[in-house]
């Protein structure tokens, strides 16, 4: 069976991705499981298609794995520059608890009238002669409190809304989900990809889709 390295060591965001590519014919490989020495790998893209390519692009030479990389964040209208590809390293910091990290975002949007906000999700899947590239939007609003338990990895499912829906992200089913949010978008075409990848070149590794 063909591998797949997914590129990151966000335990929610790799449920999610391996939710939505239920039904491959590919193991899955969580980045976190590897030894790789990346200390030397640095986010610095400024957008979220040019961090996931990145992040692709540099596992797959780590490991020789076909391997799909993921960056996504949320863009707020009151917030206007300050989140965005920075989402995670934003307010209270990269290494601070979920817990923290949404007590702080939640404070800092209490007093904001425009709760409007997007979520993007951009995905990267590199091979030895693969290149293909997807993006996922859902718009939304943030929500005045928590109205779901915190999902590890990814707090701020439980306070977005999307656009049409009663519900949090955090309290939507599986299916649900991958239908209305910024991931399940991006994943689906990545899943539209890959069997078109299996179908037309078996286990070889071949084409594009930029």
């Amino acid at each position: 069976m063909k591998e797949l390295l997914l590129a990151t060591k966000n335990p929610g965001k790799y449920k999610e991705i391996l939710e939505a590519l239920e039904g491959l014919p590919f193991k899955f490989i969580f980045l976190r499981d590897l030894d790789v020495e990346d200390s030397d790998f640095v986010e610095d893209g400024d957008s979220f298609s040019a961090n996931a390519h990145k992040k692709a692009s540099y596992y797959f030479k780590k490991t020789g794995l076909l391997t799909l990389g993921e960056d996504s964040g949320i863009l707020v209208d009151a917030l206007e520059g300050e989140l965005g590809v920075k989402t995670r390293r934003w307010g209270a910091g990269e290494f601070a608890s979920d817990d923290e990290w949404i007590a702080h975002f939640m404070d800092r949007m209490a007093g904001e009238v425009n709760r409007a906000a997007s979520f993007v999700c951009a995905a990267a899947v590199v091979g030895e002669s693969v290149l293909a590239e997807f993006e996922g939007e859902t718009a939304g609003l943030i929500t005045k409190e928590l109205q779901a338990p915190i999902t590890s990895g990814i707090p701020l499912s439980s306070c977005f809304l999307p656009g049409g829906m009663d519900e949090v992200y955090a309290a939507l089913g599986i299916e649900e989900k991958n239908r209305v949010s910024h991931r399940g978008k991006a994943m689906s075409m990545v899943k539209e990809f890959l069997n078109g990848l299996l179908d037309s070149n078996g286990d070889k590794e071949s084409g594009s889709n930029v």
